[in-house]
């Protein structure tokens, strides 16, 4: 039996059974319809954050987890691990709007548009605002996988310098240079805008740390998308107090959500969203292509093909 504790639509019940006819399905809104159901589950499909401990040992014939996002920390790695179960993701589903919405925030900074709606709203005319462009600027990408790119790609419509940094430090289209993690120091005083898009990883958690942001040129935007917990709070806070960057847009947080009195919310210097950068109306769509490819193949020989993950690494 395949099942879901991600929510699908009607109609995207009925394709997957139509293009599936020998499968049995059972679909449910979420974890504490699906628990039922565990007993018999040989895949599971889940957002990743409702698989407890507990609830993976009710599973007893599960041999595949598809998990509908990119992120799989709060997962029980280390126990689907032992019992040596297939783990795949949405990993690249996410590049198109998080891509979208990196350009756009970086242009929202510097073209001061939250400047202008709260002029707008007050009937203010002010005309003094100091406008900047991402024109022809160096962009610093942490990450340089399928979302690292994509934001890459769409900088050069700006003619902007791309400069890569990931563990491998391999070449990667749309990137000018490519560095490896530990040489990121040398290379942060470049950038004009800094956007991670690093997972949480033992590896990543804190990366950024005092001297970072003290490399950082002091006009720089650091923007943050991948996971909170790359950073501390306390330190970003305090590059953004003595001035070393201009500004921090940030998607996510080591809280979330966000607690109303953190001093986030208040900052001139801090623009926040609510972990949505990676939203769209097309991403179920997207999730499911890669999840009937998968399919396919684990009918065939169990066995999948694509987004297949290290559950050793986390990634």
């Amino acid at each position: 039996m395949i099942l879901f504790s991600a929510k699908l639509s009607t109609k995207q019940q009925e394709q997957l059974m139509e293009q599936f006819p020998h499968t049995t399905f059972q679909f449910c809104h979420n974890m504490e319809e699906a628990k039922d159901y565990l007993s018999e589950a040989v895949v599971f499909a889940t957002y990743g954050v409702d698989l407890t401990p507990k609830l993976l040992s009710q599973a007893k014939k599960l041999r595949w987890i598809m998990v509908l996002s990119a992120g799989l920390e709060e997962m029980p790695l280390s126990q689907i691990n032992e019992r040596k179960i297939i783990v795949t993701n949405a990993r690249g589903i996410h590049k198109i709007p998080m891509a979208e919405y990196a350009i756009s925030m970086l242009l929202q900074v510097s073209r001061q548009e939250k400047i202008l709606i709260k002029n707008e709203q007050e009937n203010k005319w002010d005309k003094s605002l100091r406008m900047d462009e991402i024109n022809s600027k160096t962009i610093l990408i942490a990450g340089t996988g399928a979302i690292g790119q994509e934001v890459a790609r769409l900088a050069k419509a700006f003619r902007m310098k791309t400069i890569g940094v990931s563990r491998s430090g391999k070449a990667v289209a749309y990137f000018d240079e490519t560095y490896i993690t530990k040489d990121m120091l040398s290379v942060l005083p470049k950038a004009d805008f800094i956007v991670s898009v690093l997972p949480s990883t033992k590896e990543t958690k804190q990366m950024y740390k005092k001297e970072h942001f003290k490399a950082m040129a002091d006009h720089a935007i650091f923007l943050n998308m991948g996971r909170g917990d790359v950073v501390e709070e306390e330190v970003l806070l305090h590059a953004l107090d003595k001035c070393q960057i201009s500004h921090a847009v940030l998607d996510v947080f080591a809280t979330e959500p966000l607690p109303e009195n953190h001093p986030f919310w208040e900052h001139e210097k801090v623009t926040v969203t609510p972990h949505l950068s990676g939203v769209s109306v097309h991403y179920m769509e997207r999730a499911l292509d890669i999840f009937k490819e998968n399919l396919q193949s684990f009918l065939q020989d169990k066995t999948c093909v694509k987004n297949l993950i290290d559950v050793t690494r986390g990634y």
